[in-house]
């Protein structure tokens, strides 16, 4: 026997060999499609979460005690809403989050105790614990504005919002969308009201 052949490799070696690669090749293939996969399903979660539903953390006492400060919520990036839901708007580069309480062309009246009248009527306000005419300047009764909202935080004591001509009704254009769910903590998880 000369010393090439016992080098030689056998079929059984070569079949070995060529299973081998071939497991190699399926397996980086597979690998390729799963993070082609994950790259793609990230995007589209990433998309959905900036363009349709908005993910949003609470900051501040405005919204107590229906939302607290470190609530992560959802909102619907909608155009369509309506007194009574709650929203999350664009003001100085910072996302506030406040009720619609009265829509554009309704007139507003709060009297010194807190009782909100819209159109003439009062209205039903389960979602506050506490009424106050907190920091309010603008002249009562309001009329609101052709393409705005007014808006009112629900703790009405320390919330600056409509009532505050620094802010001043809302334009339908800042309006980020409506906070339908709130995922953190999970004590609170479930529709916001």
């Amino acid at each position: 026997m000369d010393e090439n052949s016992s080098k030689a490799p056998t079929v059984e070696m070569i079949e070995a060999e060529l299973k081998k690669e071939q497991h190699k090749n399926k397996y980086h293939k597979a690998l390729r499609s799963t993070v082609y996969a994950l790259i793609v399903v990230a995007a589209v979660t990433v998309i959905i979460a900036v363009l349709v539903f908005p993910v949003l953390q609470i900051t501040g006492t405005s919204m107590t005690d229906t939302l607290q400060s470190g609530d992560i919520v959802i909102a619907l990036n909608s155009r369509s809403y309506k007194a009574g839901d709650v929203v999350a708007f664009y003001y100085n580069n910072e996302v506030l989050v406040k009720r619609v309480i009265a829509c554009a062309g309704d007139w507003v009246d709060i009297d010194v105790d807190g009782n909100v009248t819209v159109n003439g009527e009062a209205i039903y306000e389960p979602y506050i614990s506490e009424k106050s005419l907190g920091y309010c300047d603008i002249t009562l009764p309001y009329q609101v504005p052709d393409g705005r909202n007014f808006m009112m935080g629900d703790h009405r004591e320390t919330s600056m919002d409509s009532r505050n001509s620094a802010i001043g009704c809302i334009s339908d254009d800042l309006v980020v969308g409506k906070i339908f769910f709130c995922v953190w903590p999970f004590a609170d998880f479930g529709v916001v009201k």
